[in-house]
């Protein structure tokens, strides 16, 4: 083996050798005194190793979040992959959502205008003060749920798999990484602005949790600048955008994907945005068992 550098003794390497395995570089790190030795199976790793080590060293943030990423169970080769105890509530938003999918049978039967911001059949939601006109008369009744239960109500099964996929994903992070109450706290506020934007702009004949993701999104995006801990693509968020201003066309209706709620995908991204600037990053590390 290749004698690469010596390190003091004080710089855990734990994660770095692990990351190491994960790339398939074969290394040796043993103790000489006071210090730390790395060897190498093959002299050609040496640089980029090298660099990586120096940035290892260096950083004491990047160095957490390696050594975190090893350490955490729901990091499997270094991907999340997390089970259900990890993720309570999330898991709950998912199995509602399908649960409630059938028995609206995709919101073809009358559970469904239960679910909707207001009730079509009783109000006229044709202009934009009858909307406003409705809606109030439908929170003085105590209607308040009608708030946030859109969420649930999905049209295909296609709908409600995709965003069951990207919440579990996105959401998943927040509540293992940022503590349930925060996950909590984005799903109703997320909720109020996604919901509330789309049902005054088109009225009540929308839902799904395409508004949810979208504001997970946003607050993923703009919060991991603040702190790295989430794991996702960079692309991810350049293609939900460009989606987003894709529904404004009518190239989804050409394509036999009907009309999105693109208010609801605005307003929940704009409020996931707004809540990662103003909400303080957790800083307590996140728990190293079940949820």
């Amino acid at each position: 083996m290749y004698r690469i550098k010596q390190i003091e003794a004080g710089i855990n390497l734990a994660g770095f050798s692990q990351w190491l395995n994960e790339q398939g570089v074969g290394h040796r790190i043993t103790e000489e005194g006071d210090s730390q030795v790395l060897w190498l199976e093959h002299q050609e790793h040496a640089e980029p190793v090298l660099q990586a080590l120096d940035r290892f060293v260096q950083e004491p943030e990047l160095r957490e979040r390696v050594n975190e990423v090893v350490a955490s169970p729901v990091f499997v080769r270094g991907r999340w992959q997390p089970s259900p105890r990890h993720a309570p509530a999330v898991l709950s938003v998912i199995i509602i959502s399908g649960l409630l999918a059938w028995f609206t049978a995709l919101g073809q039967n009358t559970l469904s205008t239960y679910l909707m911001m207001i009730d079509p059949r009783v109000y006229d939601w044709g202009t934009m003060a009858e909307r406003i006109q409705a809606l109030s008369a439908t929170l003085g009744a105590g209607e308040f749920w009608r708030l946030l239960t859109p969420d649930f109500l999905h049209f295909s099964w296609t709908h409600i798999v995709f965003n069951a996929v990207m919440l579990w994903f996105l959401g998943s992070q927040v509540e293992w990484f940022d503590g349930r109450q925060r996950l909590l706290i984005l799903f109703v506020v997320v909720s109020l602005f996604s919901n509330g934007l789309q049902y005054l702009m088109a009225g009540p004949l929308f839902g799904g949790l395409s508004g949810v993701v979208y504001g997970i999104l946003g607050y993923c995006w703009l919060s991991q600048r603040r702190r790295a801990r989430f794991q996702f693509p960079p692309a991810l968020v350049t293609f939900a955008v460009a989606w987003m201003v894709l529904g404004y066309t009518p190239l989804p209706e050409v394509l036999g994907l009907g009309r999105m709620a693109n208010e609801a995908h605005l307003g929940g991204f704009l409020a996931g945005l707004g809540l990662a600037a103003v909400l303080p990053v957790p800083k307590k590390a996140p728990p190293k068992g079940g949820a």
